[in-house]
């Protein structure tokens, strides 16, 4: 416990550099969710071999062919979400889990889907030592949403392609759907809301996600 807490310790001024030199400067302004990246320690989601560039403003590689995302990319979506603290929030793509932490601090319960199980178990991992208990994880199809748990206030989805029928499905009225649209890594974050009659859109930043894939990968 105390090697743990003295780590911990060693990350807080590379994690307020982040906050203060990555993210305020680029617009993210949400003050629940530039604490909730100072708080978050970004290094435990990462490999040890790349322990010390877990704050710097990049993307890094975690197995598979599959990235976390730059902090920047994280707080921004996060941001565009505009959580309050009582959702539910259904993630598509664990990943490590990195921004699924990021998403617990700022929501009730994050549901979460990761098709390839040796990620699905490293993030189940990373996020008990981290100690996010509000968070469920499940392995398997990230394009059928969570039926079990729907509807969701909002539905996050960290990898680029095209929206599922099935997630507006399992949207509450009034809840939002992000994603990262588009296809060969060329991709624009799109927010849709789910209205009573329709749906109301808007296009905005551009950005490089790894590919939707569907099915879960089984080895």
């Amino acid at each position: 416990m105390k090697i743990q807490r003295k780590q911990s310790l060693s990350f807080e001024r590379p994690r307020r550099r982040m906050v203060e030199e990555q993210l305020i400067p680029r617009g993210v302004s949400d003050t629940r969710v530039l604490q909730a990246m100072a708080t978050v320690p970004r290094h435990m989601f990462v490999d040890a071999a790349l322990i010390g560039y877990a704050y710097q403003d990049s993307s890094l590689p975690i197995g598979e062919g599959q990235t976390i995302s730059q902090p920047f990319m994280v707080a921004r979506m996060s941001e565009l979400l505009s959580l309050q603290g009582h959702e539910r929030v259904l993630e598509i793509g664990t990943g490590c889990g990195y921004q699924t932490a990021v998403l617990s601090r700022l929501c009730q319960r994050v549901y979460s889907i990761e098709r390839i199980p040796t990620l699905h178990t490293k993030a189940r991992q990373n996020l008990r030592q981290a100690r996010h208990a509000n968070v469920m994880l499940k392995c398997g199809d990230g394009l059928l949403g969570w039926d079990e748990y729907a509807p969701f206030d909002a539905i996050i989805v960290t990898a680029g392609g095209f929206a599922s029928d099935i997630w507006m499905q399992q949207l509450c009225e009034g809840g939002v759907l992000l994603m990262p649209e588009g296809e060969h890594g060329s991709h624009r974050l799109v927010r849709r809301r789910k209205l009573h009659e329709g749906v109301e859109e808007e296009y905005l930043d551009t950005c490089t996600f790894v590919p939707l894939l569907k099915g879960e990968l089984r080895r």
